[in-house]
């Protein structure tokens, strides 16, 4: 059992600066969590106070049931898994795997039996008996994983994991992390900044902002019904577009709102009148392979909208964008959080 309850969780350092806010979340056993947002929104430390390696100032923490405030790290059945590896350079990766179970006072012939086991599975058999400067990066993040696994421990805590690899190697070890939350069963929380790792990786996503919990859902609602303009912002590629209703000629709604449209749900008007449209000019065109991202100038400001490369003629410039406000989000210009429009 690594149900985990977080009760109204804040945290403060130097007596005034407050980096968590009355943050609770309900995590299920064998559940994939993702804590996705930017810098400094207080995500790393949420981490850290869940693993017991920093002090819970407010609020409780309950794991499998019990109340985890007071137990040392060590007792949690945790593991963590930080984004600079931790490896021990002048241990090999089978001593590296098998290090937490040597601290455990496990016998050589097992531990090293249990490691060889987990080299296979993580593919590190050929690299059992190389110490950590002769493996490229992505194994040597295999290698902190499998130290965490060789535990058997019913949750791993995850630090921005990937960040230090190149993209390619990101989107593979993306791939292995997953099977390896499959194969294994346990419970995961992940920590990262970038949106593709919380939206591909996640069973449900909590988005953080200024210490603040903005929402906690599943992947697809939160792209699809972000509970504010910060949420719909962060997630999403390329970013949601944001423009003022009275931009629009034919609107009939309320003007106090702002109106957000993905760059998939705005297009190049090419035949016949449409009702919501904007006059633009393209000033950059990228394309992403059989798609173009197109970044148009317009009275709304600068917008982005996707389109597949052969609907789009070459050396077009001035285009006319039509807005599908049927698929439009929709927040109030003042706080940010979302309208329901009729």
């Amino acid at each position: 059992m690594s149900q985990i309850s977080l009760r109204n969780i804040s945290k403060t350092y130097d007596g005034n600066n407050r980096v968590l806010h009355d943050i609770s979340m309900e995590i299920e056993d064998g559940e994939f969590i993702v804590i996705v947002g930017p810098s400094g929104c207080g995500k790393s430390t949420l981490l850290r106070l869940i693993a017991g390696l920093e002090p819970c100032q407010e609020g409780e923490i309950y794991i499998a049931d019990k109340c985890a405030n007071d137990q040392l790290p060590q007792h949690r059945d945790i593991a963590m898994i930080f984004q600079n590896y931790a490896l021990y350079p002048h241990l090999t990766v089978r001593e590296n795997i098998a290090f937490g179970l040597e601290l455990r006072g496990v016998p050589k012939k097992k531990r090293n039996e249990r490691a060889f086991e987990v080299a296979r599975t993580l593919q590190l058999e050929p690299y059992l008996d190389r110490k950590p400067a002769a493996l490229s990066g992505g194994q040597r993040q295999r290698v902190a994983m499998g130290r965490a696994i060789a535990r058997n421990t019913s949750t791993f805590l995850m630090d921005e994991p990937l960040s230090n690899l190149d993209n390619a190697l990101r989107v593979a070890m993306r791939t292995e992390i997953k099977d390896m939350h499959k194969q294994l069963g346990a419970t995961i929380i992940y920590v990262t900044h970038d949106q593709t790792e919380a939206l591909s990786l996640a069973d449900r996503v909590a988005v953080m902002k200024d210490g603040y919990l903005q929402q906690f859902d599943t992947p697809e609602a939160i792209y699809d019904q972000p509970a504010n303009r910060f949420v719909a912002s962060f997630l999403g590629m390329p970013t949601m577009n944001f423009l003022s209703p009275k931009l629009l000629p034919h609107w009939q709604g309320p003007e106090d709102i702002e109106i957000g449209l993905r760059p998939e749900t705005m297009h190049i008007i090419k035949n016949g009148p449409v009702e919501h449209a904007l006059e633009g000019k393209i000033v950059l065109s990228e394309m992403t392979g059989s798609d173009v991202i197109l970044h148009c100038e317009t009275e709304a400001g600068r917008l982005t909208l996707t389109c597949a490369r052969n609907e789009l003629s070459k050396g077009t410039s001035d285009v006319l964008i039509g807005c599908d406000l049927a698929r439009a989000h929709y927040f109030r210009r003042t706080t940010g959080e979302r309208v329901q429009m009729p």
